[in-house]
């Protein structure tokens, strides 16, 4: 009765479904791991001691910055030089910008330094100036931003001294010198200064430190979550339509048998 799964026609549809049945497993699968996977990183994150109570390291000793340094309390010793403005950025739903001064380390790379944020407009609000002379720095440690990180500028066109991304691929063409793919961000502002009340300045506000991307369950561990039952969907949509199409065969070849139905190959010839 299933001698007809071996004509060219059902060869075709069974390589079909043999392919496609272990691929959509193999999909659900993956997308099950990432999700998994921003599960145990959130998991991580939670158990992990809050910013202000872990002892600060080197900044060489935490880098590359991955997922378990993102965040970590880094120190760096070195003098301002540079400073960039990063327009549109919100902090308490207010809307602002950074503002960033490149740390010249010993041994001549820089370091991005985000010393607070000030609401208004970047370039027609006054800034503090920068501590100057030999300077260490304590700040929470991140990694380099990209176009798909929120409250970034891509487009660029921005005037000069503004910064749409903070990373070391944007500024390697405004500076002479080599810059870390990585920056930090003070928590201690210096917004007590003297300096910064004499200068008519805002008081900076620090910037807090974002979980890094991949990371916790937002809106895309969910995704990923959907995406999942949909390839396991697909699987169980093609296996179900194979038998169906098994038996409306079998059933059709049963009926030319028992002379309840002509024999297609027999009228097409």
């Amino acid at each position: 009765m299933y001698r007809f799964l071996l004509t060219p026609r059902w060869w075709g549809i069974n390589l079909f479904a043999v392919l496609a049945i272990p691929f959509c497993v193999f999909m659900g699968t993956w997308q099950l791991g990432r999700f998994e996977d921003r599960v145990q990183t959130h998991e991580q994150a939670q158990e992990q001691p809050a910013p202000g109570s872990r002892v600060a390291e080197p900044l060489d000793d935490l880098l590359p910055v991955d997922k378990v340094t993102s965040g970590r309390p880094a120190t760096a010793t070195g003098r301002y030089a540079d400073q960039f403005l990063v327009p549109g950025r919100e902090l308490d739903d207010k809307s602002g910008f950074y503002v960033l001064n490149l740390l010249r380390t010993d041994g001549g790379k820089a370091l991005p330094v985000v010393r607070g944020w000030l609401p208004g407009k970047a370039g027609q609000t006054a800034v503090p100036a920068a501590p100057t002379g030999e300077v260490t720095v304590t700040g929470d440690l991140q990694a380099s931003e990209n176009a798909g990180t929120a409250g970034v500028d891509p487009a660029g066109g921005l005037p000069d001294g503004q910064l749409g991304m903070i990373s070391a691929a944007s500024l390697v063409n405004l500076v002479p010198y080599d810059v870390y793919d990585a920056w930090v961000t003070l928590q201690d502002t210096g917004s007590k200064s003297t300096d910064a009340k004499n200068s008519g300045a805002t008081a900076l506000r620090p910037v807090p430190a974002v979980a890094p991307q991949g990371s916790g369950l937002d809106l895309k561990a969910f995704q990923n979550l959907g995406y999942t039952g949909e390839w396991f969907v697909f699987a169980a949509f093609v296996l179900f339509m194979w038998f169906r199409l098994v038996r409306r065969e079998a059933e059709a070849a049963r009926d030319v048998r028992l002379g309840l139905a002509a024999d297609a190959d027999a009228d097409s010839a």
